[in-house]
This record gives C-alpha cells, structure tokens and sequence, in this order.
C-alpha cells in the first residue's frame, strides 16, 4: 500500500467513501443503460486507480444483472508506453496489461480511470487499444472530472465534476492502494496549488 501523506500541504476532502460508493453505483447503472444491458461489455482500467475503480464498477454491474460475472468483464490497461510525455515525467516501470479472454474485438470497451484532466493519459489509451484489437464502441468513465482538457477527450461518465484551478492537486486515495497511517483510505481530497 502506498501511504498518502499530507505534511503541509493544505487539502480538503471533496469525496468520502459513502460518495465515492454512491458515484461508482451511479456510474454502473449508466454504464448498463448506455449499453442496452450488459452484451459485449469490458471494463479496463488504467493503472493505478483505474483499474481497482474497475473492479468496483464490475462488482456493482453484477450486482444489478446476476447474469454478469464481474471477473470475466473486467480488464487492465497499461497506457506507459503510449504516454506523449514521458521525457517529462518521472521514470515509472510499465503495468501489466490484462484483458479479458472474450477480448475486445467487436466489445463496448469501457476505459475506466480516477481523474481526467488533460486528456493526455485517455489520448494514450485510444492508442494502446487499437494495438490490442478493435473494439466495437469505446467509452470512458472517470471518478473525477477536472476540467483543463488540452484534447479534445469528454467522458461519457463521470462521478463527479470538479472545477478546479490549474495550480491545485485533485488526489484519488483508495483502500486498494492507499492508507494513512497504515489504515485503508477512500476519499478525494483537493491540494492547495504551490
């Protein structure tokens, strides 16, 4: 787990774990009405928080259609490699990326991820897709939706829309990554900008 500290950094929580349950409830009932149901679904996930919001997300579709199995519709995307900034960014090792075994050939591929903002990291996985297959209909979800796009990328689903300034931090803390003080966390906070 990745401990998520806080030292003078002024934040404030705008998301708590009952509103991130409920945003992610939301979401998958969207999900199910955009489709027509839950055909040809998949659900990938970027990493790192993509991907256990994923998982969440495919719980709660199983949960409102018993016909779904949430282990077989859900999947990883690594977008490292397709990344345009990488010269600028901290070295990070690539993600493994898992797909389902139905794949994603002629599937409505859902991209799932916990914050937009430029755009940059969806433009990545558009490109890693087309190396992967071709899906039918590709989708994107987000936790949070923060404005600043630099591309032309909108989500078909969002939990939240955050106007926030360019300086300020929008952090996703979740119990399958992260932990104060060694305790589990799901919450989004906003960081004062610098």
């Amino acid at each position: 787990m990745t401990e998520v500290t806080s030292a003078h950094v002024p934040s404030r929580v705008v998301l708590n774990q009952a509103d991130i349950d409920r945003a992610l409830t939301r979401i998958a009932h969207e999900i199910l009405e955009a489709n027509k149901g839950s055909q040809d679904l998949v659900l990938l996930g970027i990493p790192s928080r993509g991907y256990p919001l994923a998982v969440r997300l495919a719980e709660k579709i199983a949960a409102a259609d018993p016909s779904v199995n949430a282990e077989t519709i859900v999947g990883q995307l690594d977008v490292t490699m397709f990344r345009d900034d990488l010269s600028h960014q901290p070295t990070r090792p690539p993600r493994h990326t898992r797909l389902p075994l139905s794949g994603i050939d002629n599937k409505v591929v859902v991209l799932i991820d916990d914050v937009l903002y430029s755009g940059r990291t969806i433009r990545a996985a558009l490109d890693a897709l087309v190396d992967l297959g071709r899906p039918r209909i590709v989708r994107l979800a987000v936790l949070v939706d923060r404005g600043h796009r630099e591309l032309p990328i909108r989500a078909d689903h969002v939990g939240k829309n955050l106007p926030t300034s360019s300086s300020e931090k929008v952090r996703v803390h979740l119990e399958e990554i992260d932990s104060v003080d060694g305790v589990p966390v799901n919450e989004v906070v906003i960081e004062a900008g610098k």
